[in-house]
């Protein structure tokens, strides 16, 4: 099928699809990029196996495995789909996403609507200062409302009752974590954590600054680590199947390929 894309982003809040944008333009002068997109009503139940089926149901009309790339529950999405569906993923690429994958904005969110004694409105502006720092009024206002379309909007593990959680784990296709050093969502601690999982050729990249959305702020630094981990890790990965052929046939035929 020559317009499937050799990558796909997974996106699971359409109001905040203005943060990925400046990364989507610079991944796509490199490669095909697709967007997969769920979004839902506040009718509907929040369920991960739904969006997981309607995914695997699109990727196998596809000719070839594919770069999957997500942040936050995007990434969250992605991983759990990469460990059932491995033979589908050519790589992953995870963003904002800790060896605990259920931490993201709205459980951070949701944790201080419980404990601190303050309105919604004035929570979700507090958590918009914390993950984007300094900003105008005006600047802060619209990416409240922004927030709050995605409150109820987007797929996700939390409500103001439940915290999901999910254990920590590896994945078997190579895997590319990246996350900003000073984000107060996906702490440092939540990335180094990551290290016990990782096989030969995964990676994981800090960027200094940017917080949760660091790659809104830095497109082109996180999308030169993201294109070289494509061509880097894909070749290291052929190079070892290369190898693993070679051990399982005779040394007389291995002589002749080589």
């Amino acid at each position: 099928m020559s317009q499937f894309p050799d990558a796909l982003w997974l996106n699971f809040s359409p109001s905040l699809q203005v943060f990925d944008r400046p990364l989507l333009k610079v991944l796509s002068r490199q490669l095909t990029v697709g967007q997969w997109e769920y979004s839902q009503t506040q009718d509907e139940p929040m369920s991960i196996e739904i969006a997981l089926e309607l995914l695997h149901d699109y990727l196998t009309q596809g000719d070839r495995p594919i770069h999957l790339l997500g942040h936050g529950t995007g990434g969250l999405l992605g991983l759990l789909y990469a460990r059932r569906h491995p033979e589908t993923v050519r790589s992953l690429t995870l963003l904002s996403v800790g060896v605990d994958p259920a931490v993201d904005w709205q459980s951070y969110y949701y944790n201080q609507l419980q404990w601190l004694p303050y309105s919604r409105p004035a929570i979700l502006t507090r958590t918009v200062h914390e993950i984007f720092g300094c900003q105008s009024p005006t600047i802060v206002q619209q990416i409240r409302r922004r927030f709050d379309r995605a409150l109820s909007q987007s797929l996700s593990l939390h409500t103001l009752y439940h915290q999901g959680q999910l254990f920590p784990g590896g994945v078997p296709v190579p895997l590319l974590v990246c996350g900003s050093q000073n984000d107060v969502i996906i702490e440092p601690s939540l990335l180094q954590g990551w290290q016990p999982w990782f096989k030969d050729g995964d990676r994981l990249w800090q960027s200094p600054e940017g917080g949760y959305f660091f790659h809104y702020f830095y497109p082109q630094q996180v999308g030169e680590q993201i294109t070289q981990f494509w061509d880097e890790g894909v070749a290291t990965k052929l190079k070892r199947s290369r190898l693993t052929l070679l051990n399982r046939i005779s040394p007389n035929t291995r002589r002749l390929i080589s």
